[in-house]
């Protein structure tokens, strides 16, 4: 009953995360009706003659709209405001400092009469001018190029100048910047002063007119922001209308730049009006149309992935996936300054190969390109591109623990979006000179977010509590303090599990499989022996062995509870399921033979409980765990033989792998007879290689003379 109950529980999870994701997906796809009509550039209409069922306008292409906003933009003039307080200071400041200046001049330098009365008069029409030539430069205005970069570009356009909430337009050249100015005023002097005469320039020099000039017109942001805003929301998005009744296009008729347009405006005015008028129908049909992809999906996973559907976060990481893509593409989508080709499905099929495996990966990026294919213009070319991508991102992607792997997929996937856009544009067009490269720029920058899935393993490991290579790599490291411990406390034991983990890797990488799990699981299979290290042969030193002082059945307790150990060791260690299910799984339910058989003869098999010798298991579920199972009791084994020679190898192996299948203890693990024949034969190579054992070649005969 309790079986039952816990089926049922797990069932409604199911159903429940399943029936949360599908009604996200179906609030977040827009309920407008779709265009009946598939059609391409470059390719004839295939349909029936086509007549506007309604007026409509005909939208301008994007391109068109920024070409005639930069034409605008090119033309516009940019505001500064006038400060007329600026003027009025800096010229009764010269007067006052001229009037100085002169007078204490004159005191000293000119003494006699006459030449006081004609540097007096001097005096005066020299004050007069620079008084009159500031004023003339102050009411042109000194343009302030301080601040930023807001002069650029005024040589071409000009500037508005705002005097008393007027716009005045004005080309550069009308105003004044503060060396232009300068030189102006000099210019102007040296034209009334002659040069011969050294008092004046002596004077001149001495007033510094520098420091009466000063910028009296700034760049007012607020006002250009406001302008420029008002002229780019006046820009029309339409160019004509289509009459009701008005042929479109004729059955056959190449879809061309123009008719491509007329096309595409009229299937945005109809999913307009169709999707306004018809809602709860559009709705039944979207859901019907998800729901078959969540089938599909569902049934997937029932036939081929089983696991991911009975582990609520497997199949909750998935789902997630799906969810996010399709609200972040809703959210694109109603922004109109991005384009939907930033959004970076790609790293879909890159998470789920790093987490599960490659057919998975691509069917769960199905879904996802299937349902926001629903959400985009153009949806073929949009489904097609990203279905390509997420082939090359998982072909590709072949070890991410490798630090230049990840840049390399990135690379062939934005190479792949590159080379698919162009072939999309020149079917067509017939040509690249129209080519809208901002679309490459978009793709650059989906790419650029492809590039943060490294960053985000670590987070999804320790949300969801996935075990990727990466992480792999680093638990497998010798250096790691729990593996540096068994090195010390129990010696032989570390030793036993190298040679373990180089069995079954070479194992694993033939037979498929995750070779850096199998060998993390190896490294740890046995920690728990650093409980009572002396128990184990391995690590026993001048024949001193302390099974001699306690019973068969104490000593076999002992040998089985190293599991117990490890796994506590293990969990305590803060280690993944996955490699506690390495020291958990590794002898499975097997006897400890040699005490039970000492039990036996000891008592003649009266009274032997036969579960007092037997490991508590479980079996090996997986291959990995069951490769390692044969690994670890075949290299135990091979320490103990009299003699290394290529048939006590080969018997060796044989015999020990094929009582563990005899016994049951693979039968719950993904693995065939071929793939044991092969292991037994790779084993056999290695032990081998390891004990130098050398082939024995058949005599020559001799020769008969």
């Amino acid at each position: 009953m309790d079986a039952e109950k816990k089926s049922r529980v797990k069932k409604l999870i199911t159903f429940l995360l399943f029936a949360s994701t599908f009604l996200v997906v179906i609030l977040t796809i827009p309920r407008e009706g779709r265009f009946k009509y598939e059609f391409q550039k470059g390719k004839p209409w295939m349909h029936e003659d086509l007549f506007a069922p309604f007026d409509f306008p005909v939208y301008k292409t994007d391109q068109e709209i920024f070409a005639e906003k930069n034409r605008l933009l090119k033309e516009f003039k940019s505001y500064y405001r006038y400060d007329s307080t600026i003027q009025k200071k800096n010229v009764l400041a010269f007067v006052n400092g001229f009037d100085s200046i002169f007078e204490n001049y004159s005191t000293k330098k000119v003494s006699l009469i006459g030449k006081r009365k004609r540097f007096n008069k001097q005096k005066s029409l020299l004050k007069e001018l620079i008084e009159n030539e500031l004023n003339e430069i102050y009411s042109k205005g000194i343009i302030d190029q301080t601040d930023g970069d807001i002069s650029k570009g005024l040589e071409k356009k000009g500037l508005a100048i705002v005097i008393n909430n007027i716009a005045y337009e004005k080309w550069f050249d009308d105003v004044y910047t503060l060396p232009k100015a300068y030189r102006k005023l000099n210019d102007k002097l040296l034209e009334q002063v002659n040069s011969e005469d050294q008092q004046l320039q002596d004077m001149l020099l001495a007033l510094d007119l520098k420091k009466y000039l000063e910028p009296n017109l700034f760049y007012d942001e607020t006002t250009t922001k406001k302008f420029r805003d008002e002229l780019i929301s006046n820009i029309s998005i339409t160019k004509g209308m289509i009459q009701a009744g008005e042929m479109v296009i004729a059955k056959g008729e190449i879809v061309n730049s123009e008719n491509y347009q007329v096309l595409e405006s009229l299937k945005r005015e109809y999913e307009k009006k169709i999707g306004a008028k018809r809602r709860a129908v559009i709705l039944t049909g979207n859901i019907l149309l998800i729901s078959s992809l969540f089938i599909a999906f569902y049934l997937f996973l029932l036939n081929f992935r089983l696991e991911v559907l009975t582990d609520y976060r497997k199949l909750l990481f998935l789902l997630l996936n799906i969810t996010l893509m399709v609200v972040l593409a809703r959210l694109i989508n109603n922004t109109q300054s991005v384009s939907i080709n930033v959004l970076p499905l790609a790293i879909i099929p890159i998470f789920v190969k790093i987490f599960f495996d490659s057919r998975l990966a691509l069917f769960v990026h199905l879904i996802s390109v299937f349902v926001v294919g629903f959400m985009v213009p153009n949806s073929y070319e949009f489904v097609f591109t990203n279905f390509i991508a997420g082939v090359v991102a998982i072909v590709s992607l072949s070890n991410i623990y490798q630090r230049g792997q990840l840049f390399k997929t990135v690379g062939f996937i934005y190479m792949s979006y590159i080379i698919l856009y162009l072939s999309f544009y020149i079917i067509a067009d017939g040509s690249l000179s129209g080519v809208n490269w901002f679309v490459l720029l978009w793709y650059a920058v989906n790419a650029l977010l492809l590039l943060a899935s490294y960053q985000l393993v670590y987070l999804i490991e320790k949300v969801f509590g996935f075990l990727s290579d990466i992480t792999l790599i680093e638990i497998s490291d010798t250096n790691l303090d729990l593996l540096r411990k068994l090195a010390e406390v129990a010696p032989g034991t570390f030793q036993h599990s190298l040679q373990v983990a180089n069995l079954a890797e070479s194992a694993v990488q033939r037979v498929g499989g995750n070779p850096l799990l199998v060998r993390a699981g190896a490294l740890y299979h046995d920690i728990g022996k650093m409980a009572n290290p002396m128990f184990f042969v391995e690590n026993q030193q001048g024949g001193f062995n302390p099974h001699e002082n306690v019973s068969n059945v104490k000593s076999a307790e002992i040998i089985i509870n190293h599991v117990h150990e490890g796994v506590k060791i293990a969990t305590k260690a803060g280690l993944h399921q996955q490699i506690v299910d390495f020291i958990r799984m590794h002898h499975g339910t097997s006897l400890v033979k040699f005490f039970y058989t000492k039990e036996m003869e000891v008592t003649n098999g009266d009274g032997v409980d036969e579960n007092q010798f037997r490991y508590p298991g479980p079996e090996p579920q997986t291959k990995e765990t069951a490769i390692l199972m044969m690994a670890d009791a075949v290299e135990a084994a091979s320490r103990s033989l009299k003699e290394y020679t290529v048939q006590s190898i080969d018997n060796l192996v044989e015999k020990i792998i094929n009582e563990q299948l005899n016994s049951g203890q693979f039968n719950y693990a993904n693995i065939n007879f071929k793939d044991i024949s092969l292991i037994k034969a790779i084993f056999k190579k290695k032990l081998q290689n390891i004990y130098h054992v050398r082939l024995e070649y058949p005599e020559m005969p001799k020769l008969v003379v």
